[in-house]
């Protein structure tokens, strides 16, 4: 496959971009991490694995990239233009958040008050569900992307109260604050509290307080019906029938109707967008200073355990800066929004592809090339490896999980199937271990292992040991 054009509306230099001098030095350093940025980039274009994406990276006033790569659209081999604009899927989520505490300043929420304070009509079966559980995916609200009846409903414009009264009836999960699921119920009720409180619909209240105030200008509400001037086309991937079982090839996304992602992912935005967004959030022009806390601050469980999900958005270390994430993923779009408040560093990455390759690594690498190799954070591990070993089962999100660690040597492995070879844990100290951003932290009664802790950020569920 030819190499995908890209087009750039800022690349190599300072007196290009019009930016300040950054810690990258001299104009040869400067053109390096373009060149870096660039490979990294374009990598899975010419792979074939992504039709074509966008970034912008943009450093204090210093303007990096911002620039588009391969493909808006494969059929009319249309290059993707500056600007262009992506579904962004969940990282709606840190909008629906910031726009229920700006509500919480107004007086006119509280976190703590039971969800049928602002919504009488909804069947909780009984339990109270405080509504800070519903922004940090700990109410056990059954998830509706997980429910197998969504695959027929998502197609089909229906009054909203149909998916209410859906994923409403399913049991729920856990009781409300016992463990973390990624929930995107839940953030559909949030919306629905949002337009019940403001008098707004919520296309219109995150328009007006949330998209003016930040200066994002290109940002709405996604349509799958309306005409949006550089609005790309979405790609999913489908398995190629043959001996190699990785092969995949590019098709036209999935139809999803926008009444149902809604508060939990139904926004569309240009990456220079997010940008602003970023700059605007943490900067103090969208949240006051104690609503701000609120949102970047994770909670508790409730027997105490700290989870490591804020409110639509994660406060977790990346190469050793503090940082805040959140991606999304919608049929045909994948999305990564990635800050470092301390670097005043924004990276983002859109993709007009939903898989194989996912754009939150291709973040990191880009991070890794300004900010240079991450610390190891894994201490020697000295202890008995075979001690750990065993089967785990417990809850996950949509279905049940099952890990098995085996121990190889003085290393773990963990396996989520039985073909599966495993992927090496590091250590971390304690009973603690890490693979990529997850944690696995082993419960013992005694000298004996008898259950783990998974905190894989979107999730933090206990399981047992077989």
């Amino acid at each position: 496959m030819t190499r995908p054009l890209s087009v750039a509306l800022c690349l190599a230099t300072l007196s290009a971009c019009g930016g300040g001098k950054s810690g990258g030095g001299a104009p040869a350093d400067r053109a390096a991490l373009v060149a870096r940025i660039d490979s990294i980039v374009s990598a899975p274009i010419d792979q074939g694995k992504v039709a074509g994406a966008s970034i912008a990276v943009v450093r204090g006033s210093d303007t990096i990239a911002v620039q588009g790569f391969g493909r808006a659209n494969l059929e009319l081999d249309v290059p993707t233009p500056p600007h262009a604009i992506y579904e962004i899927g969940s990282v709606t989520k840190q909008f629906t958040a910031s726009a229920i505490l700006q509500l919480v300043e107004q007086g006119k929420v509280d976190l703590d008050a039971d969800v049928r304070t602002y919504l009488p009509d909804y069947n909780s079966q009984g339990r109270r569900i405080p509504v800070r559980r519903l922004m940090d995916h700990t109410s056990g609200i059954k998830g509706y992307t997980e429910m197998p009846e969504f695959g027929t409903l998502a197609s089909q414009k229906l009054p909203r109260d149909t998916l209410v009264t859906l994923f409403s009836k399913q049991p729920f999960d856990f009781e409300p604050g016992e463990e973390l699921i990624y929930n995107n119920s839940a953030y559909f009720l949030l919306g629905l509290i949002i337009e019940k409180v403001s008098g707004q619909p919520y296309a219109e209240y995150v328009k007006e307080h949330l998209f003016g105030p930040a200066g994002m200008v290109d940002a709405q509400y996604c349509s799958e019906r309306s005409v949006q001037a550089r609005k790309v086309q979405g790609y999913d991937t489908d398995r190629v029938e043959g001996d190699n079982p990785d092969s995949t090839r590019l098709v036209l996304k999935g139809y999803i109707d926008h009444t149902w992602p809604y508060s939990a992912g139904s926004l569309c935005a240009s990456a220079i967008d997010l940008v602003a967004w970023n700059q605007a959030l943490h900067g103090g022009r969208i949240l006051g200073a104690e609503a701000y806390h609120e949102l970047v601050t994770p909670g508790t469980l409730n027997d105490g355990t700290p989870v490591r999900y804020a409110k639509g958005i994660v406060p977790e270390p990346v190469l050793g800066h503090r940082a805040f994430e959140h991606g999304g993923g919608i049929p045909g779009f994948l999305s990564e929004n990635l800050y470092f408040p301390d670097d005043s560093l924004s990276i983002v990455v859109l993709y007009n592809t939903a898989g194989p390759v996912g754009p939150e690594a291709a973040a990191r690498a880009i991070a890794e090339a300004i900010l240079g190799t991450p610390p190891d954070d894994s201490v020697p591990f000295e202890g008995d490896a075979a001690t750990y070993a065993g089967t785990f089962t417990g809850r996950g999100r949509g279905r049940p999980t099952e890990i098995t660690v085996v121990a190889d040597g003085g290393r773990l492995r963990v396996k989520r199937a039985e073909a599966d070879t495993g992927r090496v844990l590091r250590y971390l100290g304690g009973d603690t271990f890490g693979l990529g951003t997850a944690h696995y932290t082993f419960v013992r009664n005694g000298a004996t292992v008898t259950g783990l802790t998974l905190d894989a950020i979107g999730t933090l569920n206990h399981l047992v040991r077989k």
